[in-house]
């Protein structure tokens, strides 16, 4: 029964679980959190023990049975739940076009996203957002990564794929992905029947898409999927067409309404700290905002973005690694079958790393170095988020373009509250602003 409750506690409220969890048991905690009969599952949050779990070589830990809730979701021939070889395999195929000249080359269309958006703003209107930035994100997501223009594909994909995304962040229909006995179809009406048939109709527009790029086989396309589809592995084999399905699929659930949520904890926080807001207002003052590298360099928007994603983290965990045989971290052994958590939560709200963790300081990160074990937003070691620089450099595009374009305020000054929002953890209300000049 602990475990049902658990579980359930942990599925309602995570934050308000992990810090009580953390206040009474402090920095390794064993809960029972996957359903009925939950394995022990270790979560970790000091900054050593976090090392040790990243060190653990890959084949002693086994990532899919760990990891199996996302399996509907993501597909199984994703990256995330992918084993020694064949996770090494992906990762390489996949990280060149998220990284260094390839990640500029995307800077203009993520600045002219957000402008196309935010236009039709005007002076004196309240918008959220949690709506806005969805918006903006998915709109990014579909051009950059799946290259898709728009036009009749992308309207289907865009509609189906906000209504789908829209739906598993509610408690109700995301705790279908938890417990797999709720995993019947019963035809269409039934919950998960619904689920399989709307994902169904996203997968035969995304197939439809790879297909048309394999007879069309252009060479000068810099969207991420045409890079995926001409990459070759050491065998000089490349992706099957279930292999970049799956991909698109992760990236786009990963990356979509996780970095809307980080946006618009950005766009709080900036607003309820006043003298935030003004040095970031003086550094753009000064800068061409016209210019998405220039941005991208800004010391103070990036400390900006660096604090919201330590007291907001994309993610609260990292992959979860469960034990094959046996496995020692801080001195303590772990066996067969229980899985091991680095806490990205708990890592960046440590009092000793982060002196008044609780408050928003992003000249932290100008004055001080922390180490990957003491942040990590987008996880680390040999699991960490293929698409880490990506998000960065997207979230302070977005960031700047609306600032320099747009003078906003908090429709009130009530302190938000961390909600639940499918794996993302977002701010109460929506974040509502008005549009000033």
């Amino acid at each position: 029964m602990t475990s049902l409750l658990q579980t359930l506690q942990l599925i309602a409220n995570p934050t308000r679980f992990l810090d009580g969890c953390a206040v009474k048991y402090g920095d390794v905690f064993s809960v029972r959190v996957l359903g009925i009969n939950s394995p022990p599952v270790v979560f970790f949050s000091h900054p050593d023990a976090i090392y040790e779990c990243f060190a653990v070589p890959a084949k002693e830990l086994d990532f899919q049975k760990a990891t199996h809730v996302f399996k509907p979701l993501f597909g199984e021939k994703s990256i995330v739940l992918q084993e020694t070889r064949s996770h090494n395999r992906q990762r390489q195929l996949l990280m060149p076009p998220f990284h260094g000249d390839r990640l500029k080359s995307y800077g203009e269309l993520i600045c002219q996203i957000t402008e196309d958006v935010i236009k039709s703003w005007q002076v004196g209107t309240v918008i959220s957002m949690q709506k806005v930035m969805p918006d903006i994100t998915l709109q990014i997501i579909l051009q950059v990564v799946f290259g898709i223009s728009p036009g009749a594909r992308y309207q289907q994909l865009k509609e189906q794929l906000t209504s789908l995304l829209e739906d598993v962040t509610k408690p109700l229909y995301s705790s279908l992905f938890f417990f797999p006995p709720l995993q019947k179809n019963l035809g269409a009406w039934s919950p998960w029947g619904n689920y399989l048939k709307r994902r169904e109709e996203i997968d035969k527009l995304i197939y439809a898409e790879i297909s048309e790029r394999r007879l069309e086989n252009d060479a000068t396309r810099t969207d991420i999927l045409s890079l995926l589809m001409s990459a070759r592995d050491e065998n000089g084999q490349q992706m099957t067409d279930e292999e970049l399905r799956d991909q698109l699929v992760s990236l786009l659930l990963l990356g979509y309404e996780t970095t809307a949520a980080v946006l618009a904890w950005v766009f709080y926080l900036i607003h309820a700290h006043p003298e935030v807001k003004d040095k970031l207002m003086q550094e753009l003052d000064v800068t061409d905002t016209s210019n998405p590298e220039v941005l991208a360099q800004l010391p103070y928007l990036t400390a900006v973005c660096q604090e919201t994603l330590r007291i907001f983290p994309i993610a609260l965990i990292c992959t979860p690694r469960m034990v094959k045989d046996k496995v020692e971290i801080a001195g303590k052994k772990y066996t067969s079958g229980t899985i091991l958590v680095p806490c990205i939560y708990l890592a960046h709200r440590r009092s000793e790393t982060y002196p008044e963790p609780e408050k928003f300081q992003p000249e932290r990160f100008l004055n001080s170095k922390f180490s990957a074990y003491e942040y990590l937003p987008f996880g680390g070691g040999y699991r960490g988020c293929i698409g880490a620089a990506f998000s960065m450099y997207e979230m302070k595009l977005i960031v700047a373009t609306i600032l320099s374009n747009f003078q906003l305020a908090l429709t009130n000054n009530r302190p938000v509250h961390p909600t639940r929002r499918g794996i993302t953890i977002v701010p109460s209300g929506g974040v509502r602003m008005q549009v000033r000049s």
